[in-house]
């Protein structure tokens, strides 16, 4: 049997919208998950007094989330539809965990994002529609949650208010709105996850199910040049040194002569494996092991990128950024050194000029040379690592040209490189 073709779908969206309850009922409602779970967890969700957590249980299994009725954890989980092969990354909306949803997102290929008819959107769903965004996810499906909970029930008024404000929200950022379906669901319910339900009958759309089938696969990256951010480096007895990390673009095969940045070190790739299986090569979203001959493991690290000897990741002297700043406590000015999180890398970088401050409605120039930058802005800035570190122009490698900034514990920007001065190794 063909393999079917493979989507990262994220669920983003604000806290306490239902994202954990929409991926249940999604795992339940496709058969990945046996119903008497979902009883089973009813029941300690009511002795706990939690009553309507069950279906989020399923995703957050961590003890200590079932005890705070938050996500904090990335999960991975996974399901079948006729069409796709889904693993569903369900990034936390409390601001903690942000780095969590960053490192989920820019692995995604396409977002869910879950609105409370209730609420309507909230700050964090602003800030994660931006992110989704800065972050290159381009394919996007938003799920209106909670529609047994409008007053009266199922209302189409209600949905159609908040339609209009997540709408103007899109358009903000620049997503294309007539590509993007809405939803009216209750994920506690079941009504228009799996199948479409009698309790909208107003709504004459597709299920989220269906929304899903609906999304492009994904274009691989097999045309460009291996890059292979590293995670991990082990040293196996009797194999050598085995570097861990998810091809992002290009392939590796064995016999590939290979250089690692910034460490500026050659191996070549002996064998490669993923999920304790042989591959004959490694292509993008592969998460693979493999064996280098020619280096040893202190000589290499989370951080590096393997790529071709004849196109080697690009290390940076400085680079060119266009950043939103999602919430810093005072203001951002030339000198400020917080940590650039960039695909495996964590490096203190410094702001060395801010050039353009931007609408982020428009994209157009609002003030050139900004004294300062505060929470809300976007711009363009010149950043200077203060050790070397790859970044890619993010038109020419998407994966390795995003980055989230963070600085105290939180999340204080994130962005895309726009073009990269070259340091000499």
């Amino acid at each position: 049997m063909a393999e079917k073709p493979h989507l990262n779908l994220v669920f983003i969206g604000h806290v306490d919208h239902g994202k954990s309850t929409l991926v249940g009922r999604m795992l339940l409602d496709t058969g990945h998950i046996e119903p008497y779970l979902i009883e089973k967890y009813r029941k300690m969700a009511e002795e706990k007094g939690k009553a309507t957590f069950e279906f989020a249980w399923v995703m957050d299994s961590l003890k200590e989330e079932r005890e705070r009725g938050l996500t904090i954890d990335v999960s991975h989980k996974r399901f079948n539809t006729d069409k796709y092969y889904f693993t569903v990354i369900d990034a936390p909306g409390h601001r903690d965990f942000v780095k969590n949803m960053i490192t989920g997102t820019s692995q995604a290929d396409a977002a869910v994002l879950v609105v409370s008819a209730a609420e309507g959107p909230q700050e964090q769903t602003k800030e994660h529609i931006f992110l989704a965004r800065t972050l290159g996810v381009n394919q996007l499906v938003v799920a209106i949650n909670k529609m047994d909970a409008t007053k009266p029930p199922y209302d189409q008024k209600r949905f159609n208010e908040v339609k209009e404000q997540v709408t103007n929200l899109l358009k903000t950022v620049g997503y294309k709105v007539d590509k993007v379906p809405f939803i009216p669901v209750s994920a506690y319910v079941g009504d228009n996850a799996a199948k479409v339900s009698a309790n909208l009958g107003w709504y004459k759309g597709p299920s989220l199910l269906d929304a899903l089938n609906a999304l492009e696969e994904p274009q691989k990256a097999t045309n460009l040049p291996l890059r292979l951010p590293i995670q991990d480096v082990y040293t196996i007895t009797g194999i050598g040194t085995v570097p861990v990390g998810r091809v992002e673009t290009g392939v590796i095969k064995p016999d590939m002569k290979v250089i690692f940045m910034p460490s500026n070190k050659i191996g070549e790739v002996k064998s490669i494996e993923m999920h304790h299986e042989t591959l004959p090569q490694g292509l993008p979203g592969d998460n693979v092991g493999f064996n280098v001959r020619g280096i040893a493991k202190n000589e290499i690290r989370r951080g590096d990128v393997a790529g071709p000897v004849d196109n080697p990741p690009m290390v940076a002297k400085t680079f060119t950024a266009q950043i939103m700043v999602l919430n810093h406590p005072s203001v951002i000015t030339i000198g400020y050194t917080p940590v650039f999180h960039c695909h495996t890398a964590q490096v203190a970088c410094r702001f060395v000029e801010l050039q353009k401050k931007l609408d982020p409605r428009t994209g157009t120039v609002k003030e050139e040379n900004p004294q300062f930058l505060k929470a809300g802005d976007a711009a363009i800035v010149k950043i200077e690592p203060t050790k070397p570190m790859v970044i890619e122009k993010a038109k020419d490698f998407p994966q390795l040209g995003r980055f989230a900034v963070r600085d105290m514990g939180a999340t204080v920007a994130a962005g895309m490189c726009i073009d990269v001065e070259k340091k000499e190794m």
